[in-house]
């Protein structure tokens, strides 16, 4: 065996090398444990983004990719992937004796963060001075070649254009319809770290389409009106998929003490051919009290001609 003290027995030799990434501690330390091409490697188990195990990833090649948000680093150098060498973590020496696998207490290298410039949506959101703003929010589904008639679109156009010309607010509206956005994939689930603002998929996914919805509440709107019809008293699966990408804004408050949404004013159209429009609207009430907005006198409207009006085409607004 190994003489001196920096040297810990993480384990059998033989053991270890059936697998490729795992966790290891070397006295207090976290490390990675790696075993590819014969060789072993141990590079710090604690990634450079927010923490994430590095030991419980997997290796893509010789990186070794953090579970969490997929940062990667070289198995033995425990350098960043190609363009990110600078933004390291520690490497620990390793040796084989006797079966056993000895890995060294202390690191060999430094821990290197890159500088990384934050994202446009990190910025602190600040009202700018102008007119009132009105968001529509169009969470209704419908295929783009074959176009129809909703009833729930109808009167969120009509309630901004009233806010546009008989209010002098200025308007956007957002169809969720037209973007190409991912589902929330839980990163809080596995940590509370994990689950970072801006959404960590939008972080990661230049091409994911709800930073414009992101951008859209937390910097522009003073008014967020949701439009979704009623279906099986529910509201629209498009509603519930960005509802759920908004877990980051909501985490913010809990995880940071920081709340995103201030001063603004969230109302809601349900409409359809199902009952239970109370539910659904309190559903939404609910959440959006959760990230911070608030509500007029009458915070929704909603018709419903009831679960058993099939003849869709007479449900005109």
């Amino acid at each position: 065996m190994a003489e001196g003290p920096d040297w810990v027995d993480v384990g059998s030799a033989e053991e270890l090398a059936a697998r490729s990434v795992q966790p290891v501690t070397v006295g207090r330390t976290r490390v990675a444990l790696t075993y590819r091409g014969g060789t072993f490697g141990a590079i710090s188990g604690v990634c450079n983004h927010v923490g994430g195990p590095l030991g419980e990833g997997t290796l893509d090649g010789d990186y070794v990719v953090c579970p969490w948000h997929g940062w990667k680093f070289h198995c033995a150098t425990g350098e960043g992937e190609p363009g990110f060498e600078e933004d390291r973590v520690p490497r620990h020496e390793v040796k084989v004796e006797a079966g056993r696998v000895l890995v060294s207490a202390t690191a060999v290298t430094q821990r290197n963060k890159k500088p990384h410039e934050p994202h446009p949506l990190a910025r602190r959101p600040e009202r700018a001075p102008g007119p009132i703003r009105v968001l529509g929010l169009s969470t209704t589904v419908m295929n783009h070649d074959l176009p129809r008639y909703s009833t729930s679109d109808a009167l969120l156009e009509t309630a901004v254009a009233h806010g546009a010309e008989a209010l002098d607010c200025e308007r956007q509206v957002i169809r969720l319809n037209d973007l190409a956005f991912r589902h929330c994939e839980g990163y809080y689930s596995k940590s509370a770290r994990a689950c970072t603002w801006p959404c960590s998929i939008t972080q990661m996914d230049p091409d994911d389409q709800l930073d414009r919805v992101y951008e859209a509440i937390v910097h522009w709107a003073d008014v967020i009106l949701v439009a979704t019809p009623i279906r099986w008293g529910a509201a629209s699966a498009l509603y519930y998929k960005m509802v759920e990408r908004m877990n980051c804004i909501q985490n913010q408050i809990t995880l940071s003490n920081r709340i995103l949404l201030k001063n603004k004013v969230a109302a809601f159209i349900v409409t359809g051919g199902q009952d239970n429009v109370q539910a659904v609207a309190g559903q939404m009430l609910g959440f959006f009290a959760e990230v911070g907005c608030v509500f007029p006198q009458y915070p929704y409207i909603a018709h419903s001609r009831g679960w058993d009006a099939e003849d869709m085409e007479r449900n005109v607004a």
